[in-house]
């Protein structure tokens, strides 16, 4: 293909940031705000274990802590049932078929094999991509097997992460254009943006995409 579209789900199409403060504040409501804390203490240790968030990795660690809190079938429930179609960006759809004109578009996702897949089909997401779905440990590592799976001659990848971003553009280099999505915390953190270089190129919100010249992407 002469161009293939790679987006990013978690704060680039979907606000999973909405998601996780609905979250808090169930686990708030359901096993207390001391409970809760410690929730979200094994969230991030798993997260730096593993590399990518694993909602339902931490409650199965939480359980093994408080074995006998049987709150934690409702929290379970509350992230297998989430509605994940609402929380979609504006324009998200619209920006993944927009994209369609110049070449396929593809989720390229990191997260564990069970919920972050539930969350892109629940979604509607990998509808949207014909099931182009990829879902990684470290996505950026991953990329001479995104490149067997979908070739092409040039790569947009889309994403809420500067550090994803300069890492496939290390690699990729003039083979890839990165568009840079100032959506969610990772994308107004002031350390994380000062720590890599810009991107190609930057949009406030995923919708924005819907006003750039596809064309010009691949000369960016």
């Amino acid at each position: 293909m002469p161009m293939v579209f790679l987006f990013d789900v978690d704060n680039t199409l979907l606000d999973n940031d909405t998601v996780e403060a609905e979250l808090q504040r169930y686990l708030v409501a359901e096993v207390g705000a001391g409970k809760a804390r410690e929730y979200w203490r094994i969230f991030e240790q798993l997260r730096t274990e593993l590399g990518y968030a694993d909602y339902l990795g931490a409650l199965q660690r939480y359980r093994a802590e408080f074995p006998r809190d049987f709150h934690l079938l409702a929290v379970s429930r509350f992230l297998l049932e989430y509605p994940f179609q609402e929380r979609l960006f504006p324009g998200a759809l619209e920006a993944i078929k927009y994209a369609e004109k110049l070449g396929p578009t593809v989720i390229l996702s990191d997260g564990d094999v069970v919920f972050q897949p539930l969350k892109i089909r629940r979604s509607g997401l990998a509808n949207a991509v014909a099931d182009r779905v990829l879902i990684y440990i470290h996505k950026e590592q991953e990329l001479d097997d995104v490149q067997r799976r979908y070739p092409a001659e040039h790569y947009v990848i889309v994403d809420d992460k500067l550090r994803i971003l300069a890492a496939v553009k290390k690699i990729w280099a003039r083979r890839v254009t990165t568009v840079f999505v100032r959506q969610g915390h990772y994308a107004t953190d002031p350390g994380a943006l000062a720590n890599y270089p810009p991107a190609d190129v930057n949009i406030q919100q995923i919708a924005d995409l819907l006003r750039c010249d596809l064309a010009d992407l691949q000369k960016a």
